[in-house]
Parts: structure tokens; sequence; C-alpha cells
């Protein structure tokens, strides 16, 4: 693959890497895939080059390395890669997948499907049948033994690569079930002991839920396999009623079971994301102002910069209101507004209300600027939202709370004509003086 190459704007021109060197007249993004084992297949990498810079990240990269030492030692491990969508877990699992390579482990991926229509497995059906490809009969054969014939229920390529495995025979739906888990760890193990093996569930926060309880059936009865088995999930699509949280509360029985969640990176390695992707070293302005409109999500950050340098922009203010500094991309909006249309249409006008109050609002003003709604109606939406983790309790501040990113603030405003937002903004100024004089 050639080079991907975009014009450089004045502003990443201003102070280059090396004194020394000319400023640099385009953005070169070299094909950062090459070289890399297979990545996962609904990488970001396909819609925008920026998003394969990858930097920090390396107290999390530490741990994730150390469990990978330990797995491949025969002590079978579970991580589970959670974070809000945009913030690097996919990312992070191909920098594992990367080292993993390089350590001789085969990566093999699995990605749940949110739509209807996929099979029962289809996170597991996925990595086995890349397996299948990749493997002769004679192997193939050795390694699934008498379970090839119930493996080949959900994988019927199987029947391809050992066309003499027989039948599995009907039986009542709990019985058989359990014979198909009890074959794919039987294989498992063995494909594990002849390669260590790294098998990565990508959005398990659309997992059907026999996909879940193959997961937990795999974490009591890999015993000695040198198998890593990470899972990537959205945490704010986990609810309390969600399914993955059942899942969880059996997991964390296993001293093999572990949980990472990805926050948003910090001031300096935003700076190095930028660097990495522009060539040149950003202005401390320019830094703290995509720190603050992104909150450090690298998704958000590379659409920002993708946006800057499609117009061309010359100059950032050295002082960056988020909310009137820098319309948002459409494709940040559009990931946010798919979380907001879950909400009921009652939950989006309350929100929209709070928006304009600010990144907090308390629930006093909130109560008296909502006239249509009674107390316990507006409680029941704040909570709806508490749920959604669209606004999180600010800690010691009791009927204090805060949009969980400035962007959701933002996309809501944006949502509002220019005389409503003037006649909410008079409202609530009249509301805050008689609250507070």
């Amino acid at each position: 693959m050639r080079p991907v190459c975009l014009k450089m704007p004045l502003w990443a021109q201003r102070t280059p890497l090396d004194e020394g060197e000319p400023p640099l007249e385009s953005l070169c993004l070299a094909d950062y895939t090459n070289g890399m084992p297979e990545t996962s297949p609904n990488s970001a990498h396909n819609g925008n080059p920026l998003a394969r810079v990858f930097v920090g990240r390396q107290q999390e990269m530490s741990a994730l390395r150390l469990t990978l030492d330990d797995a491949q030692s025969g002590r079978p491990q579970l991580v589970m890669l959670a974070g809000e969508p945009g913030i690097g877990k996919t990312r992070v699992a191909e920098e594992l997948a990367l080292h993993a390579g390089r350590e001789g482990v085969q990566v093999l991926w699995g990605s749940c499907y949110e739509g209807d229509g996929a099979p029962p497995y289809w996170p597991w059906v996925q990595p086995i049948r890349d397996y299948v490809a990749r493997t002769d009969s004679g192997q193939l054969r050795a390694e699934m033994g008498a379970g090839a014939a119930e493996i080949a229920q959900i994988v019927p390529e199987v029947l391809d690569k050992v066309p003499g495995a027989g039948q599995s025979f009907p039986t009542e739906p709990e019985r058989a079930r359990f014979r198909l888990f009890d074959s794919i760890a039987r294989f498992l193990y063995q494909a594990s002991h002849r390669n260590p093996l790294m098998l990565v569930l990508d959005d398990l926060h659309w997992a059907d839920q026999p996909s879940l309880l193959l997961l937990e059936f795999l974490a009591r009865n890999l015993e000695t396999s040198p198998i890593l088995i990470l899972g990537i999930y959205r945490d704010i699509e986990v609810s309390g009623q969600h399914p993955l949280t059942d899942t969880f509360a059996r997991l964390s029985r296993s001293p093999s079971f572990h949980r990472q969640t990805l926050t948003g990176l910090p001031l300096e390695d935003v700076r190095g994301f930028i660097r990495s992707a522009t060539g040149f070293q950003p202005t401390i302005e320019l830094a703290t102002a995509i720190h603050i409109h992104t909150e450090g999500n690298p998704f958000f950050m590379g659409e920002v910069l993708r946006l800057l340098i499609e117009r061309g922009q010359t100059e950032l203010a050295t002082t960056f209101d988020p909310a009137k500094g820098l319309t948002v991309p459409e494709s940040e909006r559009d990931v946010v507004t798919q979380r907001l249309n879950r909400l009921s249409r009652e939950c989006l006008q309350m929100l929209t209300t709070a928006s304009v109050i600010g990144r907090q609002f308390d629930f006093s003003p909130l109560s008296m600027i909502a006239d249509n709604t009674t107390e316990e109606g507006l409680l029941t939406l704040v909570e709806e939202a508490l749920q959604a983790r669209i606004v999180v309790e600010v800690p010691h501040r009791a009927d204090r709370y805060e949009f969980s990113h400035a962007l959701v603030q933002q996309t809501l405003q944006e949502g509002l004509s220019t005389s409503r937002r003037v006649r909410l903004h008079g409202r609530i100024g009249e509301v805050l003086e008689s609250l507070y004089g």
C-alpha cells in the first residue's frame, strides 16, 4: 500500500521536530500495518489513517504483556478490556497482537455482530474457522479428535478438512451444548500446546447468550493451556441488567480473570499523538485545545486533526472554548448521537436543557426550569441518563451531575436553535439568581 499523503496545515508547520530541517510540505502517513499480524476485521484503520497512530498506554501495555507471559507459561488468562467508544480498545489489542506475534503466539480474531441474523456463537465461529482454514487436515484431525463432529455443527468448514469426522447424535439441548463446549475446550487445549494462542473477542457488549456461556465454560476448563482470551467491550453499553454483568460476576471468582479499563490520554500523550500524526511538535496551545475538546479520546483526536487538515485551518485561539471554538466533526457527532438516540424523548429534552446550564448541573435549578415535570418524574429521567452513562454523579456533591463527555454536552447544545438557546440562557439566569442571589 502506498503512503497516504494529506496537505499539512500551517499550524502544524510552526515547530519542526528537528529545527535544523526545513518544514515539511505535506503530511505523509506510512502504511503502519506493514509487517503487522492480522488486525481486527472492524479496525478503525480502514476509515481514518490518523487512527493508526499509537502513543502512551505504557502502563496498560505492560500489564497486558505480563498477562500474555503468564498465558505462555501454561497459566491460561482471561482479560476484559473496557472503555468508551473510540478510546482505543481495539488499537491496544492490535498492539498486543503485534507483540504476541513476535513471541510466536498465534493470534485469532472474532467479533460480535450488533444486528439480527448472526448465528449463535458467532464471535467463536470466526477464529475457529480461521484456524481451520490455515491448518492441514492431519493436524486438525489430531487436535479435534472425536470432537470434530460437534465443532462442525457451528463451523461446517471442519468437514472439508476432516471429512470422516462422523456426525453428532441428537440429544437434549443441555447435553448437546455441554458436548459442544467440551469439544471446543479440548480442541483449544491441543491446539495451544502445539502453538500458544491469543483469542481476541471484540464488541462483547453485543454477544449472544450462548457465546457468553461458552466463555464462562472455557474460563473454568482450559486447565494448563497456554491461551490468552482478550475480550473487548464498551462499558457504557453494559448496565446492571446486561448479560455481561452476570458473566463478569461468575468470571470474577477465577484468579485468571482480569479487567482493564482505558481512559482518555493525558495532555503529554495528546502532544505525542499530534507529533506522531503530523511529524511536528505541536504548540502547547494546540495540544491543550484538542485535549480539552476530546478529553484524550484517540478517535476524537484523529477526527479533529483530520477536520483541521481538510479545512486548512491556520490558527487556534490560545484560550479555547470547546463549545464555541471548534465545530464537532460529523464522525464525532454520529458516535454521540447514536448513544443519545437510545434515550426517551423526555430524557433528551431534559438533557438538552441541562446542557445549557453547563458541563455540570444541579438538580434544583433543573427542576425549576422543567416546569412541566414533577420532581419524581425528573428524578426518573436523570436516572435514565445515569443508567446510559450519559451523565455521572459528581462525587461528594449531592444532587450534582456532570455530562460524561464534553462532546455530549456540545452535541446537545448544537441541536438547539439560537432563539431557543437564548431563551434558555435567560430562564437559567433567572433561576440561578433566585436560588443563589
